[in-house]
């Protein structure tokens, strides 16, 4: 914690042995003992708390992204299964015979079916 030397110790040592006596010094030194290791109990627990809230930070941060990631998932998920849907529908709607409602596909088969006249299916006309 700080960067203090064996000579520091040594200064210090004998200067509160000359303000604070012989008597006093072991009850003095172990009242700034137990100061200290508050000291750096209190400056643990701080940065822990800091630690712990910038972890949590994080952990919002990539929750958030998460469930953005999530939920542009099941939009694009859902827009494929309507289309799907909606691909299904015709497909049987033109197997069975019956006219098809809304845009027809552009795949080569359904545009060489709208091109032929004669085709019943593409028409309507049987049921």
């Amino acid at each position: 914690m700080f960067d203090i030397g064996f000579t520091e110790l040594l200064v210090i040592g004998v200067v509160a042995l000359i303000v604070v006596g012989p008597e006093r010094l072991p009850r003095v030194a172990r009242t700034v003992g137990a100061l200290l290791g508050r000291l750096q109990r209190y400056v643990a627990d701080v940065k822990a708390d800091i630690n712990r809230e910038v972890e949590l930070e994080e952990l919002r941060k990539m929750k958030d992204s998460v469930q953005q990631a999530a939920s542009e998932f099941e939009t694009s998920m859902n827009e494929d299964l309507r289309k799907a849907e909606s691909d299904l529908n015709r497909s049987v709607a033109e197997a069975a015979g019956e006219p098809v409602a809304g845009p027809a596909p552009a795949t080569p088969e359904a545009t060489a079916a709208l091109d032929k006249p004669d085709a019943p299916e593409a028409h309507g006309a049987s049921r």
